[in-house]
């Protein structure tokens, strides 16, 4: 039995140490588990994160592609791969910030974005989506050196959480909603409450 894990929200959320924070109470209970991120993960990944997180302007039609050549190669070469061998895979975004980011903060056809999405993913969905929903001027002020998206103004950001507040309210069985302004104790204690429960193996 294998599990599939996200990490969804916003710039500054701190989903990124709530991933690594999971990884390690995983890894330490004993069971298989990798984590990775998107984009990123695979060589191709890492250069196209790079290149996204640039001061580059790009095009929100390429973003879109771009993101997902990215998951093509990560979900072919490292997700797949290990939730067939029975591992925890946790991933830090996947195609959830591409419907947020491309589709309510850039207004992308969510038609286009779900298409391509498939395409990448293969139909791949994860077992449970950990949503941190934070106060987007909060969350911006922790971060120090900005990248292009986290340079968008608030409106942008904005627009953003409330795609994500609308994804986690059409399927709550699948997001687990965590109030981001909780220590980060507290809200890595909630959320193994909630996975040691789904492990395998145990």
């Amino acid at each position: 039995m294998s599990l599939f894990i996200t990490f969804e929200g916003g710039e500054g959320c701190g989903k990124s140490t709530q991933a690594r924070a999971l990884f390690r109470n995983i890894r330490g209970s004993g069971v298989p588990v990798i984590l990775t991120q998107e984009p990123g993960g695979t060589p191709l990944g890492r250069e196209v994160r790079q290149w996204l997180k640039g001061e580059a302007d790009s095009d929100p039609i390429a973003e879109l592609l771009l993101f997902n050549a990215s998951r093509v190669q990560l979900v072919k070469n490292v997700i797949r791969p290990a939730l067939k061998e029975g591992k925890v895979v946790i991933c830090d975004r996947f195609y959830h910030s591409t419907i947020a980011y491309q589709g309510y903060g850039r207004g992308l056809d969510f038609g286009l974005i779900d298409t391509i999405n498939n395409v990448a993913t293969s139909g791949l969905e994860p077992n449970l989506v950990i949503f941190l929903d934070t106060d987007v001027g909060q969350a911006l002020s922790r971060k120090r050196n900005k990248d292009r998206f986290e340079l968008e103004d608030i409106v942008f950001h904005q627009r953003v959480k409330q795609g994500y507040l609308e994804m986690s309210k059409a399927d709550p069985k699948l997001w687990m909603v965590i109030d981001g302004s909780l220590s980060k104790n507290m809200i890595e204690r909630i959320i193994w409450d909630k996975v040691v429960g789904l492990l395998p193996n145990r």
